[in-house]
């Protein structure tokens, strides 16, 4: 105790300070060394505390540093578990454009950080063993709850068929290979959807392209084909199937035999099934952008006919046919003659001053007439006078009418019409005798075409461009032969390459041929009737004037999509009835027999049987723009240009638009008005949609530069952005010209 024995002080005093150099030394932190200091391990010497405490002082001790707690020990959270990747299967059976947008919408909502975690998928080969599955099966049996989509396909034949029908299971004897009847056509696309109908992995159906299934047809007259609803086109007739008719408005889905679903199925499934659904069109058969527009031959309820309504009733000719033809949403009336108030019945032979009483009406109601095409040559012939009573009754009674009018401006004026979405325009004109039927500047009549021939197939261009449907119907030179006459044929294809849609003829009092257009054809979709033959009127004197024929035609989102002959036989002269089997084949054979020479379709393919459709048009692929279209085959690449393709007839060429951020209205808009005014000073702007995405038609005002070509645009918003050259564009930007910008937007599909 060297320390102590040093201090001179009192023993106890001594002991004290020693415990407090004790404790001061104890709780005193040694100073911190210098890495690689000279550390002695002999304690310092202590300095002197002589002096230090006052003598006869308690010397106190310095209180002990109260020390830390010791942290408690912090446990450390073991890893987050990895989720188990999610089994989705997707079966083969679907299309791959399909197949390809679920995928997508499962990987986008399976890393939506709003769902919480975020988990991977892992593509199955086993339905069974998939927390998702995605499958097709029959919409008869599917779980409404589980589907995503639903798809309707066709059976399909050359328009010129006599065949109506076909049953299941023929259906699945052709695809079975089964059949002596021949076989069966598919579709890549309708493919998988009868693997799903009709079981099996192997079968014995042809599978061929679209736009060649009508070529295979016409060369194997005994075959059938199956096309996805959404391809149809005129040129094709359309047989029910088990009865079923899937053009029909009263169509019930559920017991349609050729209709699938694409479902979702597995333990994930309800979670997915929104993002799924948003993923793909819900139907290619949407019932709520259908019409059916049923066109009628001539009406005059006089002579004999008014004698047996005034005996039998005023409804006695709609009995029969009536629920058929007021089913249509759009139904038509071409009355010849006009109603007067108290017309007499005059049975005399060879009476031809015709009126109808204003109760006769009740007839034209019992077929649900919406419209009334007012061209007759005999609308005047109770004078001028009779002609505005005639219109007074049909707008005391809100009946719209066209065709006919107070002056020849009301007369020419085309009908505006709307049914889901599909936009009208109806137009009637006279093309006959006699001059006191025309109206004029101050009187009543029918809108004589000739006198406005120039005006008439102006406006019908105009139209064209404002409406989907343009549908225009002549009082012609009557004959009673089921071929047109040589002129006919001529004015009749005048108006439809105008762009009329429809073209029928009403003067006839006998049925006659009937020309069908389709998606190769200039002009596009589209039928031209060159007559249907009577309605209500007396003339039983001949098995032709008896018979009958009632187009209806059914409009798809914006085109006409098919046109069904309905055949009826006149009685009583004045009630007509539904034509037998054998009566129905023998005026199906009359008119087919009668069709004129199809025009000559330009294009370098050759065939016999060959269709408009198919050595018309030819299918291109642009694969840096992501895009497949098709344009007329003897279009060829332009020197100079690049995408550029064209003939003597028309032109195309395709480029992208840079729009990031842009709307499809703001894109629209910044092309149709840039500053250098490509297309004229008020050009027209029709949104629609093409190949499932927004897009626009850009139509050119009437001041566009000449140098321009007659150009228009088509728009169309791509799914995802295409990296071309180093940029980046959102939009496809077609130009073509004005004639063919239509039809070539229809033919759009947008590629992976």
């Amino acid at each position: 105790m060297t320390v102590l024995t040093s201090l001179r002080c009192r023993p106890i005093l001594c002991i004290a300070l020693a415990l407090a150099l004790v404790m001061v030394g104890a709780c005193t932190s040694s100073p911190t060394a210098n890495p690689g200091a000279d550390v002695s391990t002999d304690p310092p010497a202590p300095a002197s505390l002589e002096g230090a405490v006052p003598e006869g002082e308690p010397t106190s001790v310095p209180p002990t540093a109260t020390p830390q707690p010791t942290a408690a020990p912090t446990n450390t959270p073991p890893p987050t578990a990895t989720p188990e990747p999610l089994a989705v299967y997707c079966a083969p059976d679907i299309a791959s454009d399909v197949s390809e947008s679920l995928r997508q919408a499962l990987e986008d909502w399976a890393a939506d950080p709003s769902r919480g975690t975020a988990m991977a998928l892992q593509w199955s080969e086993r339905p069974d063993e998939a927390h998702i599955a995605l499958q097709i099966a029959p919409l008869a049996t599917a779980d409404p709850a589980a589907t995503i989509a639903e798809h309707y396909y066709a059976v399909v034949v050359p328009f010129d068929t006599l065949t109506d029908g076909i049953m299941l299971d023929d259906i699945s004897q052709r695809w079975l290979g089964l059949s002596s009847a021949s076989i069966l056509y598919v579709t890549p696309e309708s493919e998988g959807a009868m693997r799903a109908l009709m079981g099996g992995d192997t079968h014995a159906a042809e599978v061929v392209p679209a736009d060649e299934m009508l070529a295979h047809l016409l060369e194997r007259r005994d075959a059938v084909g199956l096309l996805p609803f959404e391809r149809l086109d005129p040129r094709f007739k359309v047989l029910t199937a088990n009865d079923a008719n899937v053009l029909s408005n009263t169509f019930e889905p559920t017991s349609y035999p050729l209709a699938v679903a694409l479902t979702a199925s597995g333990s994930h499934a309800p979670d997915a099934l929104e993002s799924l659904r948003a993923a793909v069109a819900p139907t290619n058969r949407d019932a709520a952008r259908l019409t059916t527009l049923i066109m009628t031959g001539v009406t005059a309820m006089s002579r004999l006919t008014a004698a047996r309504m005034e005996a039998k009733g005023y409804t006695y000719p709609a009995e029969i046919i009536g629920e058929t033809l007021r089913a249509a949403d759009i139904t038509h009336v071409s009355n010849e003659v006009p109603f007067i108030n108290g017309c007499p019945v005059n049975t005399t032979e060879n009476n031809l001053v015709l009126c109808s009483d204003y109760p006769y009406w009740a007839a034209l109601e019992a077929i649900g007439t919406d419209i009334v095409g007012l061209s007759g040559n005999h609308v005047n012939d109770f004078g001028r006078d009779g002609a505005r009573e005639s219109i007074q009754f049909y707008r005391d009674r809100e009946i719209p009418i066209y065709g006919n009018g107070l002056n020849v401006g009301e007369a020419c004026a085309p009908l505006m019409w709307e049914h889901n979405g599909n936009t009208f325009a109806f137009l009637a004109v006279l093309a006959f005798e006699p001059s006191y039927a025309w109206a004029t500047d101050t009187e009543p009549g029918a809108c004589y075409y000739y006198d406005h021939k120039d005006t008439i197939l102006k406006s019908v261009a105009d139209l064209s461009r404002e409406v989907d449907v343009v549908s225009v119907e002549l009082q012609y030179l009557e004959t009673y032969q089921p071929y047109p006459t040589a002129q006919q044929v001529v004015e009749f294809r005048e108006l439809r390459e105008a762009g009329a849609d429809i073209v029928t003829g009403v003067q006839s009092h006998v049925p006659q041929a009937m020309e069908p257009y389709g998606h190769g054809d200039a002009g596009g979709p589209g039928i031209i009737v060159y007559g249907l033959g009577n309605l209500f009127f007396d003339q039983m004197w001949s098995w032709e004037t008896r018979t009958e024929l009632y187009a209806r035609h059914t409009i798809y989102d914006g085109r006409l999509l098919s046109t069904e002959i309905l055949t009826g036989v006149l009685e009583d002269y004045a009630q007509p009835r539904w034509a037998t089997d054998e009566e129905r084949l023998e005026i199906l054979e009359r008119i087919f027999d009668a069709a004129p020479p199809r025009p000559q379709p330009t294009g370098d393919a050759t065939g016999e049987g060959a269709s408009a459709a198919v050595i018309a048009w030819k299918e291109h692929e642009e694969a840096d723009l992501r895009v497949r279209l098709s344009f007329p085959a003897s279009w060829q690449p332009v020197e100079g240009y690049q995408r550029r393709y064209g003939g003597e007839d028309g032109w195309v060429a395709l480029s992208a638009l840079y729009g990031e951020g842009w709307s499809i209205g703001e894109a629209c808009a910044n092309e149709a008005q840039h500053k250098l005014q490509p297309y004229g000073t008020a050009p027209t702007i029709e949104m629609l949609e093409v190949a499932g995405q927004p897009a626009c038609r850009i139509r050119p005002s009437d001041d566009q530069p000449a140098a321009m070509e007659d150009q228009a645009a088509l728009i169309v918003a791509y799914p995802e952005p295409v990296e071309l050259d180093g940029y980046t564009y959102h939009y496809l930007l077609v130009w073509a010209d004005l004639d063919y910008i239509a039809r070539i937007a229809e033919s759009v599909t947008i590629t992976p």
